[in-house]
């Protein structure tokens, strides 16, 4: 642990920095010490083409742009995960970090969890969960990403090799060992959260969550009753909720694109959903913002969200969501997109906040 102890001193430093940068607003992320934008930049799609969930070819260099320009706007941190391009957006982050000056650096959150035949990069990845693996998998991501410590590190989904509380207790060690500062869980029920609260603080979830679909709501209540931070992914449903897709654009994705072999992406599934990104379209108008915006503010509303993760492959998608870091929707508003998906039938879970 003495070895490690500069490290931490340098993290500490950059806390201070990141969290006095920029006028936008900060939420705490649970207990963990880390105070954040109410978005970040999400980095699945910039991993690229040529695996199982891959969003088409992606340009590297606009990728870089994109991170850099979400960071000069007051973002301070990035959300990847090892699998992402297999490898390829870690490694795009720490490209998009080079330059940076290590104390103006965001957070960096990655997930483990997911690990992949280089031979068949294809196929589905398989959903490991033992300490070995996750050792291994730690310090690969330490060494693609260039940094010396991880400042969130997530359990991408529940393991098929090993019961919650085996990976749940190596990710604890991670965080003892000092690879990592925080430890998470995504896409993790309410049963397997209270599993691995038994054995030590669930630092935060990230849990799919949108205007589309809203089955987390159960787990959103059960993190702020116990001071567990969360930062929900897809709040814009894949771009169904950008405002700017359509039949057409569903239609022509590529074959590499997964959201082509989506139930979301076709036929009645996509209908539904076009008619809640309708609904969002007036209330846009009434902020003098965009239909991104609002779809991710709509996340934000709900009592439990810390912030929200969103992806963008330009610097000009950046600009599209980017008022969310700032809007703050009625109750008016929040109930007009309550009663719009009710009526479009889109999705699953509650369609309006609890009080």
């Amino acid at each position: 642990m003495t070895a490690l102890a500069p490290a931490q001193s340098q993290s500490q430093a950059r806390t201070a920095s990141r969290q006095s940068q920029g006028k936008l607003p900060l939420r705490p992320l649970g207990r963990t010490g880390m105070s954040i934008t109410r978005a970040g930049f999400g980095a699945w799609a910039i991993g690229g083409a040529g695996w199982s969930f891959g969003w088409g070819a992606q340009d590297d260099a606009a990728s870089v742009a994109a991170i850099r320009h979400a960071l000069d706007r007051g973002i301070n941190w990035i959300d990847t995960a090892a699998v992402y391009g297999l490898g390829h957006s870690e490694e795009v982050v720490r490209r998009a970090l080079a330059e940076i000056p290590a104390d103006r650096r965001p957070y960096v959150f990655t997930k483990c969890g997911l690990v992949w035949d280089p031979a068949k990069p294809t196929a589905m990845p398989k959903r490991a969960g033992s300490a070995a693996s996750l050792q291994r998998e730690v310090d690969d991501s330490l060494r693609r990403l260039g940094v010396e410590r991880i400042d969130l590190y997530q359990m991408h989904w529940p393991a098929e090799d090993a019961p919650v509380e085996t990976y749940w207790q190596t990710l604890l060690d991670l965080k003892r060992e000092g690879k990592v500062r925080a430890v998470g869980l995504s896409n993790h029920s309410v049963a397997q959260l209270q599993k691995a609260e038994a054995l030590g603080h669930v630092d935060t979830l990230q849990p799919p969550f949108s205007a589309i679909h809203r089955d987390a709501a159960p787990e959103l209540a059960w993190c702020a009753a116990h001071e567990t931070g969360v930062i929900v992914y897809s709040p814009m449903q894949s771009g169904l909720l950008t405002g700017a897709f359509d039949e057409r654009r569903a239609k022509a994705l590529p074959a590499d694109d997964w959201r082509s072999r989506s139930a979301d992406f076709t036929g009645d599934g996509l209908q539904r959903n076009l008619k809640v990104a309708a609904a969002l379209k007036p209330i846009a108008e009434r902020h003098n913002t965009t239909v991104a915006a609002v779809a991710v503010a709509w996340t934000l509303a709900w009592p439990g969200v810390t912030a929200a993760i969103v992806g963008a492959r330009s610097p000009t998608q950046v600009d599209g969501w980017a008022d969310a870091l700032t809007l703050e929707l009625t109750a008016a508003d929040v109930a007009e997109i309550g009663g719009a998906i009710e009526s479009a039938g889109a999705g699953r879970g509650p369609a309006r906040p609890p009080r």
